[in-house]
């Protein structure tokens, strides 16, 4: 059931009114005597989360009031869609947010809930909207369910092929194509990182190619981190750090849906996404701590820790999107735990080699409200990631600074004279939110893709 309807619809809807404490004198001036007096017996007060449902003369709910923080319009109606009785409801005209569409995106998260494996007997309630507004919210709202609901898929459901087979969907939607390299095929073809970390596994670890656009258009290249389960391999995880780790394929689940949103909007570019798709397993032919690895770019790597697998992944895949010489290389990954230290579960770490690039997106994403935070590309902080018998390690002995040492390895795979842009994402609610529910979560999609569509405009 989609949480939006059209206006065009005729159907009768039961206003919504965003009320805080300077707007809440002028809210009460339009209720009758009746719904004042419910207001003064229930003891309703303008908060945020502060939820009146107004009775009608005839027993009908005639108006709701909700309290709100004016400096979230996001979740000023997010969490409404499941605490409102089952029905159609509008936001009114009047209020106290300016941005209505945002608003209204907010409930359309909201409304979300991963029903794979359970049902609910319980509906969403309904918003009634402008055709416009549909079709400038769809698009995000079709892409933030899809990352959720890849990232919420257990790993048996979600496993390298299954991701294929989701980027397949994308492109016989959009006409693109799709290439891939399987179990050794990688190693044939130069992806020995790649085969390494996915090579314990019973499902053959995999790099996945789409390719859409016109040959003469700029190139984009979108990469994502697709380890569909991290054991931490034999530097194995304990048991509270491998529970959740079914969520190590956030950064494809990014990529993928936000290729998407570029492919929907028939973006002049010439795209290339990249998903390299493993599980990180362990069995007698698991990577081990000590293994030097000659990487597709020509560098030897030493494996300090088999838990540091996801930049090893994507090096190889940033090393095959540099040979295309793109015009900008996006990653997502859910890479380090150290960037949820920092900065917490909310906010994305953002690296980048140009400081214009950081300009551009953080400022999309404070016009879309989702928030991103930029971290240094600190290069003394290198010497972290020394070997000596390689010409660097994947990970070092330091717990310091480990999503910039992070950053700092895969920067190893760029040139300078390539744009290149990597977040660091959690991917994950751990509770629920208003338009945030608990579980698998986009974060930096809608600002990476507000920054692309004003880039390639």
């Amino acid at each position: 059931m989609s949480p939006l309807i059209d206006r065009k619809s005729g159907k009768r809807a039961v206003p919504i009114e965003t009320v805080d404490v300077g707007n809440m004198a002028a809210a009460e001036a339009r209720l009758d005597a009746a719904q004042r007096q419910w207001l003064a017996s229930t003891g309703f007060r303008p908060k945020p989360g502060a939820l009146a449902v107004l009775p009608g003369g005839a027993g009908e709910i005639a108006r709701v009031l909700v309290g709100v923080d004016r400096h979230n319009a996001l979740g000023a109606l997010g969490g409404l869609p499941f605490r409102l009785p089952e029905g159609i409801y509008e936001l009114s005209a009047e209020g106290v947010f300016e941005d209505r569409e945002l608003v209204v995106l907010g409930w359309a998260l909201g409304a979300y809930r991963f029903d794979r494996y359970r049902s609910y007997e319980r509906k969403p309630a309904q918003l009634l909207v402008t055709p416009a507004t549909i079709r400038a919210l769809q698009p995000l709202i079709d892409a933030t369910y899809e990352v959720r609901d890849l990232v919420n898929t257990p790993t048996e459901d979600m496993g390298p092929e299954h991701l294929s087979q989701a980027i397949h969907a994308h492109a016989e939607q959009h006409k693109a194509t799709v290439r891939e390299w399987v179990g050794d095929e990688l190693l044939k073809d130069n992806f020995p990182t790649i085969h390494a970390v996915g090579r314990a596994s019973h499902r053959a670890p995999r790099l996945i190619e789409l390719t859409w656009g016109k040959a003469s258009n700029p190139k984009l290249a979108i990469v994502g981190k697709g380890v569909c389960f991290d054991t931490g391999g034999l530097d194995i995880k304990p048991a509270d750090g491998m529970r959740w780790m079914k969520k190590d394929m956030g950064g494809a689940a990014h990529a993928i849906a936000l290729a998407g949103l570029v492919m929907k909007a028939k973006l002049p570019v010439r795209l290339t996404l990249l998903v390299p798709a493993v599980e990180n397993a362990i069995a007698g032919n698991a990577m081990r701590p000590g293994e030097v690895i000659r990487t597709r770019a020509g560098h030897t790597v030493e494996v300090d820790n088999t838990d540091a697998e996801g930049r090893l992944v994507l090096c190889d895949a940033l090393a095959y999107a540099v040979e295309q010489a793109p015009d900008l290389i996006v990653d997502f990954a859910t890479l380090t735990g150290a960037a949820r230290v920092a900065l917490g579960p909310e906010l994305p770490a953002l690296f980048t080699n140009r400081d214009q690039l950081a300009d551009q997106v953080i400022g999309a994403a404070e016009l879309t409200h989702d928030p991103l935070w930029r971290l240094p590309l600190w290069r003394p902080y290198r010497r972290m990631l020394e070997s000596y018998v390689a010409d660097f390690a994947n990970a070092g002995p330091s717990r310091h600074a480990g999503a910039i040492t992070a950053a700092l390895y895969l920067e190893r795979f760029v040139p300078d004279n390539q744009n290149w842009m990597h977040l660091d994402t959690y991917a994950w609610n751990d509770g629920d939110r208003p338009a945030h529910p608990r579980g698998g979560e986009a974060q930096g999609l809608r600002a990476f893709f507000r920054f692309l569509s004003e880039r390639y405009s």
